[in-house]
């Protein structure tokens, strides 16, 4: 949506007005988007946000953009933890998340354990493979490491899939892939 006024929006009403964009859009707003529309600076935008979040408004800041976690019914859904491994390339990613997106799943984020900072989680908000082609693209062009090279491929992901039927159809695809790390090894 272009933005009416090219005149600077102020403070309160800025913030304002940028929790309303995120409460009518379907899909995360840039911080570059949200700049152009508010005729500020991204970096105005970045402070914005975190003020927003310090008043408790639920923003999430992901790799397509912010979004506003809205208070759905989630339904039947499953939300559970996947330990997988393979090597770090966008390839080898890429691959992962599509398996995972074709299987109905959601890739909510990625988390690796760091030695000395402890557990490291990155929010993805994955649903589809436009999305993961997206975050790739996003990757490659700033040259972005993945987190999983902190830890030689080893990494988890939240998922979120419509039934435990589903889930485990999606566990066996990881397996055959050797992606899913099992509790034998």
């Amino acid at each position: 949506m272009p933005n009416h006024s090219s005149k600077k929006m102020l403070g309160a009403d800025r913030r304002s007005q940028l929790l309303e964009w995120l409460e009518m859009s379907t899909r995360p707003l840039t911080g570059s988007s949200l700049a152009s529309r508010a005729s500020v600076s991204r970096q105005v935008i970045v402070q914005d946000m975190s003020l927003l979040k310090a008043q408790g408004h639920p923003i999430l800041a992901t790799s397509q953009g912010y979004i506003i976690i809205k208070n759905k019914d989630t339904g039947q859904k499953v939300r559970k933890r996947v330990a997988v491994s393979h090597p770090s390339d966008p390839d080898s990613t890429l691959k992962e998340l599509y398996l995972i997106v074709d299987h109905g799943g959601k890739v909510i984020d990625v988390s690796v354990e760091h030695p000395v900072y402890g557990d490291i989680t990155a929010s993805l908000m994955i649903e589809s493979r436009i999305d993961a082609d997206r975050f790739i693209e996003n990757m490659k062009n700033t040259n972005a490491s993945m987190l999983s090279e902190l830890t030689a491929g080893v990494h988890l992901h939240t998922i979120e899939i419509p039934s435990h039927a589903q889930f485990n159809v999606l566990l066996e695809a990881l397996k055959n892939h050797a992606y899913l790390i099992n509790e034998d090894n």
